[in-house]
């Protein structure tokens, strides 16, 4: 069994990777560290788990004193690169779910952080864990970086048409996200009586995942998020113009040579049904991606669609496939749950 430590496991993405692992029949998590919470038990904030494990919290600092595999990094953007000299040093395998090491130019990630870059040197050391289109280098690679939620979805979304040239310009992307992207320390714009029926555009323009968008995809990208009412699921509607002469058959035959023996990702673009085009809400607790597109064909425009729920294919569930293909495991090992409908 392989032995994995979780480093901020208090929080939505820790616990989502307590609970993914758990289930895991290939690794045992022998460690799960809050320094606000070392020593309680791991079902107090995740109450889901009650029952399951009697794993406790320990503080940041007794990890040194854990034998493990595989560190997953589940702590706070900006502060995760400076502390990374030390966490490579405790495992193999070091899986990072901060943004710190998502982007490839340091200048850049100053740029949409507003801090400069603590280990600039350990950048190229990364592999982006998006297993869809950087499988090869990740089942070598001991340094992962898992993308954004938002970035994930319109990666997955944006990259197939990109790939085959099929668009051309800037791709505008409208993303919305639950309030468990916020995270467990989301403060007074988390609040029940403030988030309830609003759609409120947090981030105008600029929003930090529009960079791995970009770097991912070669175009540049102009992103907007908004949060609405939901607790999980992101959705992105990347609007692009077309290359010239391109039909929709093209756009359909780029999704299916991109995606057809993904396990994770379907292609989802009918001309009716309730579920006619990627939402969320049937992909609660799955790691599943779906992606679609809709082509404008009076105005040579396409609308790709992607959708995804934010804490496991955007988040935990991701890097745990990310896991998987590392290790040369089935990528649905631990990762069989298929959503709920209804929801």
């Amino acid at each position: 069994m392989l032995r994995v430590a979780i480093v901020g496991a208090s929080g939505y993405i820790g616990g989502e990777l307590l609970r993914l692992l758990h289930g895991h029949p290939r690794v045992t998590v022998v460690a799960a560290t809050s320094d606000r919470l070392a020593g309680r038990r791991v079902d107090g904030p995740h109450p889901n788990l009650r029952g399951l494990t009697d794993l406790c919290f320990i503080g940041h600092d007794a990890l040194e004193d854990v034998d493990a595999d595989v560190l997953f990094l589940a702590a706070p953007h900006r502060e995760t690169m400076g502390r990374m000299a030390g966490f490579l040093k405790l495992a193999a395998t070091v899986i990072d779910l901060s943004g710190d090491f998502r982007l490839q130019d340091p200048e850049t990630y100053a740029s949409y952080y507003g801090v400069p870059h603590g280990a600039p040197q350990l950048i190229p050391e990364f592999t982006t864990g998006l297993p869809e289109w950087h499988r090869d280098r990740l089942a070598s690679s001991d340094r992962i970086a898992v993308p954004g939620c938002m970035a994930t979805a319109g990666i997955l979304a944006v990259r197939p048409m990109a790939e085959a040239g099929l668009i051309e310009g800037t791709v505008h992307v409208d993303a919305r996200t639950g309030s468990s992207g916020s995270g467990v320390s989301s403060g007074p714009a988390g609040a029940h009586a403030e988030r309830s029926g609003a759609l409120r555009v947090f981030a105008p323009s600029r929003h930090r995942h529009e960079a791995e968008i970009a770097q991912a995809t070669g175009h540049t990208v102009r992103m907007s998020a908004t949060g609405v009412e939901a607790v999980r699921g992101v959705q992105v509607l990347c609007r692009a113009t077309l290359a010239s002469g391109v039909t929709e058959r093209d756009v359909r035959s780029a999704f299916r040579k991109a995606y057809a023996d993904e396990p994770f990702v379907r292609v989802i673009a009918q001309r009716q049904g309730l579920y006619r085009l990627p939402e969320p809400k049937i992909l609660t607790g799955s790691n599943f991606c779906d992606v679609g597109f809709a082509v404008s064909a009076d105005d040579g425009t396409v609308l790709l669609i992607g959708a995804l729920d934010n804490l496991v294919k955007g988040g935990a569930g991701g890097a745990v496939q990310c896991l998987n293909v590392r290790f040369g495991w089935p990528e649905r090992t631990g990762l069989e749950f298929p959503g709920l409908h209804p929801n």
